[in-house]
């Protein structure tokens, strides 16, 4: 083998070892980035939920009270 093809066969095995690497830590960093999102949805998904569920114990409060007080609008002052 001449000088010239070991060093072409060096440089296109550096280079394709290179576009391996660059590809598999771009897919490592895009699967992370995916993965935060989930996170913060889930996350956004439970605090809507525990507002809703305060929405619904103030509603539920509420109908009692209006059982037991009598509310009325006032008038004039």
């Amino acid at each position: 083998m001449s000088t010239a093809s070991k060093i072409t066969l060096a440089g296109s095995s550096v280079l394709a070892t290179a576009v391996v690497l660059f590809v598999h830590y771009s897919q490592t960093w895009e699967q992370s980035a995916m993965h935060q999102g989930v996170v913060r949805d889930m996350e956004q998904q439970r605090i809507k939920k525990e507002r809703q569920d305060d929405f619904n114990l103030q509603r539920q409060l509420e109908k009692e009270y209006r059982k037991v007080q009598s509310v009325s609008k006032e008038g004039d002052g």
